[in-house]
């Protein structure tokens, strides 16, 4: 099968396709033809410096997010049969290898793919909005009336953020460039502040929850926004850098939040799909072999929404 693999750390260009075996699905494993696979972050900081390669050695193979069809089941694998349509986040934070035309996972990674919605935009979805959904429905049980901040709302979990928060019931306020508010507002953003012109932190207060992307100086400014008894969920490890003593004079619960699997959250966001209420945008689509073309565009950080690489 063709797959995309590097022999070290490095820019894009240490992505090269090569030909390697097909794996075989092990017990409790089905194997997946896939059909599209999502570019995220994580992907090129495993690229760059193996952030999350888990300890495994080049070479290897990228990727998390997977939209495909199963070939073949393992033993005891009950809820999948071949032909099946799947989407998932395999494996994650340990190497699922999506960018290839085949991959192994535990049945139990993977959810049937969304009705209506076709294989590049369901392999943009699984590992953003798993995301957005642990944070703003596991993490911080967001529920009507409050006031959620999302900081980078138009980025591949920030779009999806706004409209789980706003299904929620949710008062939704999103940062964003100013050319990015009107997609916003259509996917029901209430409020929306031009980060480059505005500092929320002096104009944005008595916010519940904060959803931060970005860490840094960020969260000093976010805590700022949060009312007493508030929610800070960073996706970026909470560091030295972190001003601890001030979130706790603000009675501020400040907590780093890593998405794993999750097969009730994907039938979740599945059926917010079916029914209408979540939509992933995709920004660009490049076939497996321009893999390092799709990393040099996301490291911009310039992109709305979600990259895809298509794979049949």
């Amino acid at each position: 099968m063709r797959a995309v693999s590097q022999d070290g750390p490095g820019a894009p260009d240490v992505l090269k396709v090569v030909e390697t075996a097909r794996p075989q699905p092990g017990r409790g494993e089905i194997l997946v033809r896939v059909h599209a696979a999502g570019v995220n972050p994580a992907d090129w900081k495993t690229r760059e410096r193996g952030v999350f390669a888990s300890g495994a050695k080049p070479p290897f193979t990228l990727g998390f997010d997977v939209s495909g069809v199963v070939e073949e089941t393992g033993d005891g694998v009950t809820i999948f049969h071949p032909g099946d349509e799947v989407f998932g986040m395999p494996r994650f934070p340990h190497p699922a290898g999506a960018y290839a035309e085949y991959v192994t996972a535990p049945a139990r990674h993977f959810a049937p793919r969304p009705k209506g919605l076709d294989h590049i935009r369901a392999g943009a979805l699984p590992l953003a909005s798993l995301t957005a959904w642990q944070a703003l429905v596991d993490t911080a049980n967001v529920r009507p009336g409050q006031r959620v901040l999302i900081h980078a709302a138009a980025g591949g979990v920030g779009h999806l953020a706004v409209q789980i928060a706003k299904a929620r019931g949710a008062h939704v306020i999103g940062t964003a460039s100013v050319a990015k508010h009107e997609l916003l507002r259509t996917l029901g953003a209430d409020e929306l502040i031009d980060y480059r012109t505005q500092d929320c932190a002096e104009t944005v207060r008595d916010v519940d929850v904060v959803l931060d992307a970005l860490g840094g100086p960020n969260w000093e400014r976010s805590l700022r926004s949060l009312r007493r008894g508030g929610v800070l969920i960073s996706l970026l490890p909470l560091d030295d850098s972190f001003p601890h003593e001030e979130a706790e004079a603000a009675g501020v619960q400040a907590v780093f939040m890593l998405v794993e699997p999750d097969q009730t959250g994907l039938r979740e966001i599945s059926a917010l799909v079916e029914d209408g209420g979540l939509h992933v945008i995709t920004d660009e689509v490049f076939p497996l072999a321009e893999a390092a073309a799709a990393h040099t565009l996301g490291e911009t950080g310039r992109t709305t929404g979600k990259i895809v690489l298509s794979v049949v």
